[in-house]
């Protein structure tokens, strides 16, 4: 049920995080049950994968699973959690503003303190232009200021996956120049995924000013420079997913070979210890 004041409050402890000096980890999680797992152990944020709750779903990433389905999840990992969540929409779910308006205040209504907007589009798997991008994020501003909320918005920009074509000097000027826009239209954030050179990182951090956001991804900085770089946030995306499968897949192969009794029984995760993750009802 949606409470202004605790969504406020979310809000700014999301924000907040993105300007403390250090380094904000996500290992974004795709259900309730790693979401309260995460909590457990002492993150001070949620934030969910696009393709880790696809996959899971048994959809391919690129909004396939539907939107009412997507909240109905979404819903279930805010009420698990009492730390902010942020939550992967992709593109948004929406063929025009009005609906893309519709989404995001239901967002808000679930209690999600933030969200990563991207300026992909599914429907031709080309980009969207600086100029739609940035009248997609001044309407999702304005609604979260209608709805009494700042919701925190990570603009994504695809430049590295999409512009192929490019040279990296030129992907970088590109990613620049959507920063800035994107900044100007009312985004918080900056997610310019997959890149991973340490200077480029680091002119990008300089000249968009803003908490700039980087993916966990082969060839990155290791921790301590990108703290030092000033980069505000690490995300995973879909690696802890992988992570978990690749666990899961591990045992399954033994088993296979009646073998790995003795890891699944020597186990330190309990029924008790999952149970007492389950949130107070």
């Amino acid at each position: 049920m949606f409470n202004l004041k605790t969504q406020q409050a979310k809000a700014k402890l999301f924000r907040d995080l993105h300007y403390n000096g250090k380094l904000l980890v996500l290992p974004n999680i795709w259900e309730p049950l790693g979401a309260a797992l995460i909590e457990n152990l002492g993150f001070p944020a949620i934030a969910t994968a696009s393709a880790s709750i696809a996959f899971t779903n048994g959809y391919d990433d690129g909004e396939n699973i539907s939107f009412n389905d997507l909240i109905k999840l979404l819903e279930k990992i805010t009420a698990a959690v009492d730390i902010p969540v942020t939550a992967d929409i992709e593109s948004g779910y929406a063929e025009n503003n009005a609906a893309l308006k519709e989404n995001i205040s239901r967002l808000i209504d679930i209690g999600i303190a933030g969200i990563n907007f991207e300026d992909s589009r599914h429907d031709n798997n080309s980009m969207t232009s600086i100029e739609d991008q940035c009248e997609k994020i001044s309407v999702i501003k304005n609604t979260a200021i209608k709805k009494g909320t700042d919701l925190f918005i990570n603009a994504r920009t695809d430049v590295f996956i999409k512009l192929i074509n490019l040279s990296e000097e030129e992907k970088l000027s590109e990613a620049i120049r959507r920063g800035k826009a994107y900044k100007d239209a009312g985004a918080d954030g900056f997610y310019p995924i997959i890149l991973k050179n340490k200077e480029q990182i680091g002119q990008l951090v300089k000249e968009v000013s803003l908490p700039v956001n980087i993916l966990l991804f082969p060839g990155i900085p290791d921790f301590e420079s990108l703290e030092k770089i000033g980069v505000a946030r690490l995300s995973l995306g879909p690696g802890f997913l992988k992570t978990a499968v690749n666990a899961m897949k591990n045992i399954a192969e033994k088993l296979l070979h009646y073998e790995g009794m003795a890891e699944v029984n020597e186990n330190p995760v309990t029924s008790d210890y999952l149970k007492n993750l389950i949130p107070r009802s």
